[in-house]
């Protein structure tokens, strides 16, 4: 780094607040009244992120004389669901090469399921009139170093195998799209994401569940959980209780009350930057106006970026970053080196931006586990359900495994709950040290990797065999 890029980024992250930039608006939702008592449901909801939502609002479509109470310990959407990048995707595996490694025989099945998926939130967001600038866009991946062509050629005939409208474009392809100095090609997938607000995502799905009847309590933090005779769970809260037959939980990256389900989760903080509006002169200079399609970079340590409805870029990815013990805490979401380096790959890849000002910079916490995509279980002989693990998709996956939950709370067959996807589990991360030295193993190595023409070590090597790893 010159002493002159060094000042460059500096300068333009000088202005930028820390906080989310989706959160930071003054119609955010005023938060509903904290539980104070004991309350009966038919349904309880731990957490209020879009895997909590949408269990409580497809519960409602399902049966809307469910009585169900949502039960959020801040404000709905506070957390990954208010502060992430806003790619919707199809894919329920994290992408079709690791879905391919880990379900082989039934992919086509989840991309199907996937795809129909994503269909029905963008039919969930016209039917509840949701405002949160879903545009159909699709996704580009890059390669910014010539071995990762062959891995874009890879993705690009897996998708067309599966149904998916995907394009393999050249440098010169992917240059009339967007400018960039670094692209030497590019995999355009063209319907299997979109682009959208994420938190007013999460604010209408708050609104419609609220409209349906939802009882929402924020400012609600789940303490334990017993179980009393007869069966019924009992969620204890500081200042009341909910009691209920069937219970979904969906806490993300926190552990919750269930510590079983935290041997398998890393929570993993990621950070992006948000710019002031590109002018038309700015937007024209980079050509990336027209299609507005997301943008990803197909190295291991990958960035990945896009409009906003105003034309600012939002920057993120590259680290993730694990601390010690499975921490989580509101000071890590903040990593000026982080929002440094981030700032500096951005002037690299749209040099002709050189002048333009940051206005956020943030960082939130992910849930990841070894195989990279979610997981599903329950707890209390089937009065629990949880899906959890999304690895950065849970913008369009939560909606799936909130099916997957309302089906094993309800005790159907369904062919969701066929799926071995489901019925499996990833292997346990092993307790520490062990497992803060595996990680920053692993981060080092695919470090190395992106830097040795994508070839793998022996220590990442050994982890695709034994099945664990680590991703954001």
């Amino acid at each position: 780094m010159s002493a002159k890029g060094s000042k460059l980024w500096a300068s333009a992250l000088l202005e930028a607040a820390p906080t989310p930039y989706w959160t930071d608006r003054p119609d955010r939702p005023v938060p509903t009244d904290p539980l104070t008592t004991a309350t009966d449901a038919d349904l309880a909801v731990i957490g209020g992120g879009y895997s909590g939502l949408w269990t409580a609002l497809l519960a409602k479509e399902r049966d809307p004389g469910l009585d169900v109470v949502l039960v959020e310990s801040a404000l709905c959407g506070h957390a990954a669901s208010g502060r992430n990048g806003g790619f919707c995707a199809a894919s329920l595996t994290h992408g079709i090469a690791n879905g391919a490694e880990r379900f082989p025989e039934e992919l086509a099945v989840i991309e199907r399921m996937g795809r129909q998926n994503l269909d029905e939130i963008e039919a969930a967001i016209h039917r509840y009139d949701i405002d949160c600038d879903f545009e159909r866009t699709g996704e580009m991946e890059v390669a910014t170093a010539p071995h990762e062509l062959a891995w874009l050629r890879e993705n690009h005939d897996a998708a067309v195998a599966l149904g998916y409208r995907s394009e393999m474009l050249s440098a010169e392809e992917v240059q009339r799209l967007v400018h960039s100095p670094t692209y030497l090609g590019g995999c355009w997938d063209r319907d299997g994401v979109a682009m959208l607000d994420p938190a007013r995502l999460a604010w209408g799905l708050r609104r419609a569940c609220l409209e349906l009847g939802v009882r929402i309590f924020e400012g609600t933090p789940v303490q334990r959980i017993s179980r009393k005779r007869g069966g019924d769970l009992v969620l204890h809260t500081p200042h009341g209780e909910v009691r209920a037959p069937r219970v979904a939980l969906c806490t993300s990256a926190f552990q919750g009350p269930l510590p079983k389900v935290a041997r398998h989760v890393v929570p993993v903080y990621d950070y992006a930057l948000m710019t002031e509006p590109l002018t038309d002169e700015q937007l024209e200079s980079i050509g990336w106006g027209k299609h507005r399609m997301g943008l990803g970079d197909a190295s291991y340590r990958f960035h990945y970026y896009r409009l906003t409805s105003d034309n600012r870029i939002l920057f993120g990815g590259y680290d993730a970053i694990y601390h010690y013990g499975n921490k989580i805490a509101p000071s890590l979401e903040y990593n000026e080196a982080t929002f440094e380096t981030l700032a500096e790959h951005f002037f690299r890849t749209f040099p002709q931006l050189d002048g333009v000002s940051f206005t956020h910079r943030w960082g939130g916490v992910i849930d990841t586990c070894g195989r990279f995509c979610a997981f599903f279980g329950s707890a209390y002989r089937g009065r629990l359900a949880y899906a959890v693990g999304y690895t950065g998709l849970g913008v369009g996956a939560t909606r799936f495994g909130a099916e997957v939950m309302l089906d094993r709370l309800w005790g159907l067959d369904t062919e969701r709950t066929r799926l071995r996807m489901v019925r499996s589990r990833p292997l346990p991360m092993p307790p520490e040290p062990l497992r803060s030295i595996g990680i920053q193993l692993t981060r080092w190595s695919l470090a190395r990797a992106d830097a040795n023409q994508g070839r793998r070590n022996l220590w990442l090597r050994a982890m695709d065999v034994t099945g664990l790893g680590f991703d954001s």
